[in-house]
C-alpha cells in the first residue's frame, strides 16, 4: 500500500500524533533519530525533504565542515506507535541521507541497499525477499536500573509458562508489533535460558531491514516496560547458545515468480540453476563477508562448535550444521537460508553485501560445491579438509584481513562505508585486544 502525503496529514489530525520521529540507520546498524513536533509547519518541512541533521555527530558520516545533511522520509515506513501518554501518540518515518547539494548520501546504509537492488533490476529481477530471524535474551535490571545477566525464567526451546516467565512480554511484543502492521509468523522460547524468537513475515528486503530497525526497538521497549532488558548481543552468557538472525532469501523474476525453484531440477532437489549460482556466489564469498555479517569483537564467541552456531562453510538441505542449509518449502517458498549473521549486523550492509556476493555467482557462473548432509561437528579435521569445509574466521580480526581481499564485498559497501566500517572495527579489535579480562587473571596471575 502506497501512503501519501495527505494521509500521513490526516492520520496525524486522527490519531493526536504530537511527535514525530525522522529514524535512520548509521554504519554500526544503530537507529538514529531526530524527534520533531508535529505541528503544520514542521510536517511541511518533512514532506518536503528538508529537515536537516548535523551527519558530523554520527560515526562514519561526514567531517564538521560538511555536516549539513537532509533526511528524506520514505512515506510508505510511515508508523504510529502504539504507545504514548495524555500528551498524544507519538510517529515515525524512516528516512535516507542527503547531500546539502541534493545527492544520496554514500554513507547511508539503507541508500546503499537501493544501490545493489538497482543492480540485481539490471540483471534482470524483480525483488529480493528476506525473512529474517532475529533472536534476543532478556534480563532483569538491578536497582539502579541497569541490566544484569540474571535472567527472568528457566525455560528451554519451546517451553511454556511457568517455566517460561518471559511468556507475557513476549505476547505483548507481538501484540503491539501485530497493531504496527508486522504479520507475525512464530513466537517461541529458543534453546538457552533466557533466550526468545519472535519471527515475522518475509517481505521485500528493504521492507524487510526496515522492519528488522523497528522490531529491535519494540522488543527493547516493551522489554523495559516490563523490568526487563534486552539485548541482541550476540553471545551476553559464557555456556549457552548465542543469538543468531538467520537470514532466509529469495529472488524473483519480472514475472513475480520465484527464481529459485526449478521443479524438473535434474540434482532433485527442486532448485534453479539461478539458485546454484546464486548458492555459489554466497559460499565463494562467505568466509570474506562474515566481518559484515557478525561485526563485533563478541560476534565470534557464537560462532564455535557445539552451540548450534555454523562455523563451517559448506551447505546442505536438511542438514542444519552447515552455514547455508535449503528449508524443505519450494514453489513460492523456495529460499536459501544463511544460519552464520547475528543480530548486531547492520541489516541493510548484511543484505546488500549478501545480494552482490549471490548476484557474482549468477553473472559468474559459480557452481556451488556439493552439498554435505553430514554431521559436520562431528567429522574430523581431515574429513573437513576432503570434503572442501573451510573454518569461518575465528576473530573479528581475522576477519577484518579477509574482508579486505574482497573486492566484490567492498563495491557492495562502497567506498566510504568500507573505509569507515573497518576503521571503526579496527579500533574496537585493538581495544579489545589489550583488554585483560577476569579469564586471564583466573588462569594466569597465581601460576606465572
Amino acid at each position: 500500500m502506497t501512503i501519501t502525503a495527505e494521509d500521513i496529514r490526516r492520520q496525524v489530525k486522527e490519531k493526536n500524533v504530537t511527535f514525530l520521529r525522522l529514524m535512520f540507520t548509521d554504519i554500526m546498524g544503530i537507529m538514529k533519530n531526530v524527534e520533531i513536533p508535529a505541528t503544520d509547519e514542521q510536517l511541511d518541512k518533512v514532506l518536503s525533504n528538508k529537515a536537516m541533521f548535523d551527519g558530523s555527530s554520527i560515526e562514519g558520516f561526514v567531517r564538521i565542515n560538511e555536516s549539513d545533511m537532509y533526511l528524506y522520509p520514505d512515506l510508505d515506513t510511515w508508523i504510529v506507535f502504539p504507545w504514548g501518554d495524555e500528551n498524544g501518540a507519538v510517529a515515525g518515518l524512516i528516512c535516507d541521507i542527503y547531500t546539502a547539494e541534493g545527492e544520496p548520501f554514500a554513507g547511508d546504509p539503507r541508500g546503499n541497499l537501493k544501490k545493489a537492488l538497482a543492480h540485481m533490476e539490471k540483471v534482470g529481477y524483480k525483488s529480493f525477499n528476506l525473512g529474517p530471524e532475529p533472536e534476543f535474551f532478556l534480563f532483569k535490571m538491578n536497582e539502579k536500573d541497569m541490566p544484569t545477566l540474571e535472567v527472568n525464567d528457566h525455560g528451554g526451546y519451546f517451553d511454556l509458562a511457568p517455566t517460561d516467565l518471559a511468556d507475557n512480554t513476549r505476547r505483548e511484543i507481538v501484540n503491539v508489533l501485530t497493531k504496527m502492521g508486522f504479520e507475525v509468523e512464530a513466537s517461541h522460547h529458543e534453546v538457552a535460558v533466557g533466550q526468545h524468537e519472535i519471527d515475522f513475515k518475509y517481505a521485500n528486503v528493504l521492507k524487510a531491514c526496515d522492519n528488522i530497525q523497528i522490531f529491535k526497538l519494540v522488543v527493547k521497549t516493551i522489554a523495559r516496560e516490563h523490568g526487563l532488558h534486552a539485548t541482541f548481543m550476540a553471545k551476553p552468557k559464557f555456556g549457552i547458545n548465542g543469538s543468531g538472525m538467520h537470514c532466509n532469501m529469495s529472488l524473483f523474476d519480472q514475472d513475480n515468480k520465484n527464481a529459485f525453484f526449478d521443479p524438473n531440477d535434474p540434482r532433485g532437489m527442486q532448485l534453479s540453476q539461478d539458485a546454484y549460482y546464486f548458492l555459489g556466489g554466497l559460499m565463494q564469498h562467505a568466509y570474506n563477508y562474515t566481518a559484515i555479517m557478525n561485526p563485533t569483537v563478541n560476534s565470534y564467541k557464537r560462532l564455535v562448535p557445539g552451540y548450534e552456531a555454523p562455523v563451517y562453510v559448506a551447505w546442505a538441505g536438511r542438514n542444519r550444521s552447515p552455514l547455508i542449509r535449503v528449508p524443505a518449502s519450494r514453489g513460492q517458498g523456495t529460499r536459501l537460508e544463511l544460519r552464520s549473521v547475528d543480530p548486531t549486523a547492520n541489516p541493510y550492509l548484511a543484505l546488500a553485501v549478501l545480494l552482490e556476493a549471490g548476484l557474482d555467482g549468477i553473472e559468474q557462473k559459480i557452481e556451488a560445491p556439493e552439498p554435505i548432509e553430514a554431521n559436520i561437528y562431528t567429522m574430523t579435521v581431515e574429513e573437513r579438509q576432503a570434503a572442501g569445509i573451510v573454518d569461518l574466521p575465528s576473530t573479528l580480526h581475522n576477519a577484518l584481513k579477509a574482508l579486505q581481499t574482497d573486492e566484490v564485498v567492498r563495491r557492495a559497501l562502497g567506498e566510504h562505508i568500507f573505509i569507515n566500517f573497518v576503521e571503526a572495527k579496527r579500533i574496537e579489535w585493538a581495544s579489545y585486544a589489550t583488554f585483560v579480562s577476569q579469564w586471564e587473571i583466573d588462569n594466569y596471575l597465581q601460576n606465572y
